[in-house]
């Protein structure tokens, strides 16, 4: 009979384990998403807040707020998808101040010159644009995402922006739970079929 295979059943089994790790830390995950959930869904209905602060973070989104530009630095138009695009404005806010970005509403024409010269907004916070790839959530927390304010009045030329929702951040930790707990599952399957042929041929 050919020797059983010690070093491959141990990798199998280690790669199962880790498979198995994942999944338990995913269920993990998503019941701590559940509770950060739970507290953002309240936001919108808490009293108005300045924006921006240092104290501000993504517990903070979706909770109405104020800000004042003093003028707009920069403008960007970044995908809508039907929407078209939105502009958004970076501001100062004075010498000493952060600045902030504001998405000052919609548009579909991709040459878009906005004029808007600054002042009081008012709106809601979202997150603003962000390069950091999708594998960055997945795994632990990097650098917080930049957030901005969603103007509820559009500027001149503009579409009102549609406001940010719960709705928008993804909860699919369990999904993903799934997925590892089948690809151990799948893993071992297949490893004990190739052992039961391995014996029918020893």
């Amino acid at each position: 009979m050919k020797r059983f295979p010690v070093v491959a059943t141990i990798l199998v089994v280690l790669a199962a384990a880790t498979m198995i790790g994942l999944g338990v830390w995913q269920l993990q995950r998503r019941q701590q998403k559940l509770a950060e959930l739970a507290t953002l869904a309240a936001n919108p209905s808490k009293p108005v807040i300045a924006f921006p602060s240092p104290s501000i973070g993504d517990d903070l989104l979706f909770r109405k707020a104020w800000a004042f530009c003093l003028k707009p630095v920069s403008f960007a138009l970044d995908g809508a998808g039907k929407a078209g695009f939105r502009v958004i404005a970076r501001c100062a806010t004075g010498a000493e101040g952060p600045g902030f970005s504001v998405q000052l509403g919609t548009t579909h024409d991709p040459e878009f010159k906005p004029r808007w010269a600054g002042g009081k907004v008012s709106g809601m916070i979202s997150h603003a644009p962000s390069d950091r790839p999708l594998i960055a959530s997945l795994f632990g927390k990097s650098a917080p995402r930049p957030l901005l304010l969603v103007a509820d009045t559009p500027a001149a030329g503009l579409t009102a922006n549609e406001m940010p929702s719960i709705e928008s951040i993804p909860n699919n930790h369990l999904a993903y739970a799934v997925q590892w707990f089948l690809f151990a599952g799948v893993a071992v399957i297949i490893y004990l079929l190739a052992l039961r042929r391995r014996a029918r041929k020893g």
